[in-house]
């Protein structure tokens, strides 16, 4: 009875030495065991009060609490000194607490937001939500992904782990809670989940008994994230209903993360494959005639722009007696009005249009006027222009028909380091509803290259005071040095001079095609299945 007392009580002798106390007076006075003297073990404002006459209330502080005690006087002069926290105070006390409690949760939710949100990695993601839910709420954690497949993707981590994510073959029902919590549902409270019917994929291996367990869902935008299982040993206190709580918190805040880094893989995965068909083909060597490319978009961080380039096979193959095989080919060089997103759009409807249009490669202007009628009846409003080259290898020669539509006309390198424009001309493409396109043709000796480039070179700006443009005349001085040399190596030392001439400065996509006479007859046919689709 004395130590289911509510109160802390001291039984204190005439001459001031301690002859009983119960637990609670141990807990704030731990020196007041029986045969102590009372000035050494409690504050001076008891001491001063034990003394006659007694008050009937004494006030004073233990530590940081205030306390009341009072006075009962036995038979044999012995007095009990009854202490009780002091009205008001321990609300005070309590509300203090709560509030050191909430800046706690709030710190905490703060860093997890952060730590969440800091990558868009779906993986990194879980492997956050399981680290710091070991940590912070629980003794072990698991991050379960909405189903894929025949198993559950699970990223499992314990206090001071690391996180370690597997495939786990196993149906949701068999733990209790985890198919509510797939599906979106509020999660199961604590104390309805039995731990001895936890399925034992569940339990870190050599984690110990399990005392109580959470199942909270993950939730994304307009739809389940995953889930969140969090373990404490059965020597750990079970949660409460307020830590209920801030685990659901916990858990709005990384499925909001995982939805939104799924999201952006998704859109990752789709934009790449978008990429790949509006990225510009590799060239090298098709039916004995040497290609060759260089590209370099508008924006550092853009792959794609309004310049593009293309190369179709327009007729099969036919051996030519001596020689590699001489089927024709297309080339096909453009820009598009501006650049960025827009560009790349629009640059992929007039490739594919073309590649359509392709059974027509030997009538060049046709081609460009069916291209123009379908420009015109789309919604954009950008216009084009646009270079073609149908290449034939004839013996050791190379025979061209080049056209232009509003584009800088080829430039020519003959071996002896002549630069001549091919005479074609023609109007740009997509903005009137008559276009005019003439057709020359030409042929390249060996060694010999015809050059299609867009006026992202000629027109960039830079040199020593940055605002000088490259023009043609600095164009064509490059090419008579480059007499000779192989495409690749043309093409190569164009780009690096244009790059160098602008240096870090703003300039227009920039895109060149090089095809090439070769010097050697010993050369063969390189098959392809699409437009660009070359293997040496």
């Amino acid at each position: 009875m004395w130590n289911s007392a509510p109160y802390a009580a001291l039984v204190v002798d005439a001459a001031g030495t301690v002859r009983l106390a119960n637990d609670l007076a141990l807990a704030l006075f731990p020196g007041a065991g029986p045969g102590a003297r009372l000035t050494d073990v409690v504050p001076r404002w008891l001491t001063l009060a034990h003394q006659d006459p007694l008050p009937d209330t004494v006030r004073g502080r233990v530590g940081a609490r205030a306390f009341e005690a009072r006075p009962t006087r036995g038979p044999d002069g012995d007095v009990v000194w009854w202490l009780a926290e002091a009205p008001g105070d321990a609300g005070l006390r309590e509300a203090r607490e709560a509030l050191r409690t909430e800046r706690r949760r709030t710190a905490f939710l703060t860093e997890a937001s952060n730590a969440l949100l800091s990558s868009l990695n779906a993986e990194r993601c879980a492997d956050t939500t399981a680290r710091l839910a070991a940590g912070h709420l629980a003794d072990a954690a698991l991050v379960i992904a909405p189903p894929a497949g025949r198993g559950l993707p699970v990223t499992r981590c314990t206090r001071g782990g690391a996180p370690v994510r597997g495939q786990q073959t196993a149906e949701p029902a068999e733990m209790p809670g985890l198919a509510e919590a797939l599906g979106g549902f509020p999660p199961v409270p604590s104390r309805w989940i039995d731990p001895a019917h936890v399925p034992d994929w569940v339990v870190p291996e050599g984690f110990g008994p399990v005392g109580s367990i959470v199942v909270a869902p993950l939730p994304g935008q307009g739809g389940p994230a995953g889930a969140l299982i969090l373990l404490r040993y059965s020597t750990t206190e079970s949660f409460t209903e307020d830590e209920e709580i801030i685990v659901r918190l916990f858990a709005a805040r990384a499925g909001a993360a995982l939805y939104a880094a799924r999201m952006y893989l998704d859109q990752a995965a789709i934009t790449e494959t978008l990429m790949a068909e509006l990225l510009p083909p590799s060239l090298d060597q098709v039916a004995g005639v040497e290609l060759a490319a260089g590209y370099r978009a508008a924006g550092d961080a853009e792959r794609v722009g309004g310049d593009f380039y293309d190369v179709h096979p327009t007729g099969p193959a036919a051996p030519d007696a001596g020689a590699a095989p001489s089927g024709e080919y297309l080339v096909v060089l453009g820009d598009v009005c501006g650049k960025g997103l827009e560009a790349a759009v629009l640059t992929g409807k007039i490739r594919n249009t073309l590649h359509a249009l392709v059974p027509m490669a030997d009538d060049h202007p046709r081609m460009l006027r069916l291209l123009n009628g379908a420009l015109l009846s789309s919604r954009s409003a950008r216009f084009a222009t646009l270079v073609m080259a149908s290449t034939r290898r004839e013996g050791s020669h190379v025979r061209l028909r080049l056209t232009s539509a509003g584009h800088p006309a080829p430039l020519i390198v003959r071996s002896d380091g002549r630069v001549e424009e091919a005479a074609t001309r023609g109007t740009l493409v997509g903005a009137l509803p008559e276009i005019e396109a003439h057709t020359v043709e030409t042929s390249l000796a060996p060694g010999e290259t015809c050059v299609l480039y867009t006026d992202g070179i000629t027109e960039a700006r830079g040199g020593p005071l940055g605002g000088e443009l490259f023009g043609d005349d600095r164009l064509r001085g490059v090419l008579a040095e480059c007499a000779g040399l192989p495409g690749g190596a043309l093409v190569e030392r164009v780009q690096m001079l244009a790059s160098q001439w602008v240096s870090g400065g703003r300039h227009d996509d920039m895109a060149i095609v090089a095809v090439t006479a070769p010097r050697t007859n010993h050369l063969s046919a390189v098959g392809g299945h699409g437009p660009g689709r070359f293997t040496p």
